[in-house]
């Protein structure tokens, strides 16, 4: 009988965060920084929006696109926090946000585009480039430049055939973010060359030390900037599933094909509750933002004892240590710190090449559990000193 599976699916490797989550599963009495869910329950409110949804027997489809009511306060919300100016019309719903990254590329990646991506990188981006026909370009972001994408960087990648930038701030694994004027440096590149940019802003909410900026509030910049956001991080939504996309008409039209075509519409119960959250929500996220920050205070101050390397993430809830110190293979260092203090971390090389120095770590647990992982860290690395 012959393969009937695809050539293309089968040169893209498994995620990397998920091996790592199943091996742990395994293994009783683990304490796990690899998660990048939030630990906190939808709030209440919120919930009792979804389910007086069901019990007033709201269960069919919505349109294509998501409520009408939702898409207007999620226009309004985006013009209140990062003044960005879509209207609902240019506002599609989706199945979490990472249907959102999936149609984004395809609807605008033709076989042969190249596609920059910026690594480390969340890990569905260059295999959702690859399996829409498009050449990803890899531009390996520096330690010392915080994470950042600076415009030597981008300049140096760019050829005829580059069609697209896809950037995610703040940044998974790094907590890396850009600030206006970071983006400001980018633009006239941006414009030279007349690159389209998909912009992955999921943890917009969780900006420290300052407010989140999108490249698309910039002039002239809406016109050729996809703009990706969602419910699950900030609001604490992950199993609701619910994202959206936002672009001008003539995108959002194409956009909507695919997502008319494959998936129907996002869920409805999760749409009443995301209309509840982004209307009444801000202090909850404000509340979970300011835990998340103190979190992220601590563990910065407990790296600086032990000695471990790393830049002050101010975004999103992760951190990515240097462990070059204690060892030159990030997998190797992961899998030991599970095996003997059964404590959970990524490795770096799941979010791009070159990273075997670097792990992921999440803050997205409780404090009680933050200060047991570093316990267990700590002890490992008193054991694994690189004497290199």
């Amino acid at each position: 009988m012959r393969d009937f599976t695809s050539d293309l699916i089968k040169n893209i490797k498994p995620s990397g965060i998920r091996k790592f989550f199943d091996i742990a599963a395994t293994i009783p009495d683990c304490v796990s920084l690899g998660i990048g869910e939030p630990d906190f329950v939808t709030p209440h409110h919120s919930i009792e929006s979804g389910v007086l949804s069901l019990e007033q027997g709201k269960t069919s489809y919505t349109s294509n696109q998501g409520l009408v009511e939702l898409r207007e306060e999620i226009s309004k919300w985006n013009k209140r926090k990062y003044n960005l100016d879509y209207s609902k019309d240019e506002i599609l719903m989706t199945v979490g946000a990472s249907e959102a990254v999936d149609i984004a590329i395809r609807a605008t990646t033709n076989p042969g585009d190249e596609v920059i991506i910026l690594e480390p990188a969340f890990v569905s981006y260059v295999p959702m480039v690859l399996l829409a026909g498009g050449v990803p370009k890899i531009i390996s972001l520096k330690n010392e430049n915080d994470f950042k994408l600076i415009p030597e960087e981008l300049e140096k990648v760019i050829t005829p055939k580059t069609k697209t930038l896809f950037i995610n701030f703040p940044n998974n694994p790094t907590g890396a973010i850009m600030t206006h004027e970071d983006y400001e440096k980018l633009i006239p590149i941006i414009e030279e060359h007349d690159l389209l940019v998909i912009s992955d802003e999921i943890y917009s909410e969780l900006t420290y030390n300052g407010t989140h900026c999108s490249i698309a509030s910039f002039p002239n910049m809406k016109e050729r900037t996809i703009v990706i956001n969602g419910f699950s991080k900030a609001f604490a939504m992950t199993g609701w599933r619910l994202g959206y996309i936002m672009a001008k008409e003539e995108i959002s039209i194409q956009l909507k094909k695919i997502h008319q075509y494959a998936i129907m519409c996002a869920p409805t119960m999760s749409q009443y509750t995301a209309l509840e959250s982004i209307k009444n929500g801000d202090i909850d996220v404000l509340n979970m933002v300011n835990e998340y920050d103190t979190r992220r205070k601590y563990i910065l101050n407990e790296f600086k004892k032990m000695g471990i390397d790393c830049f002050e993430a101010r975004g999103a809830f992760y951190l990515f240590p240097y462990i070059g110190k204690y060892s030159d293979n990030a997998d190797e260092f992961a899998l030991g710190l599970l095996n003997e203090e059964k404590c959970v971390v990524v490795p770096g090389t799941a979010f791009g090449d070159g990273l075997e120095k670097f792990v992921r770590i999440s803050y997205a647990t409780s404090m009680e559990k933050i200060k047991e992982a570093l316990r267990r860290i700590n002890r490992y690395i008193n054991n694994h000193k690189n004497n290199n």
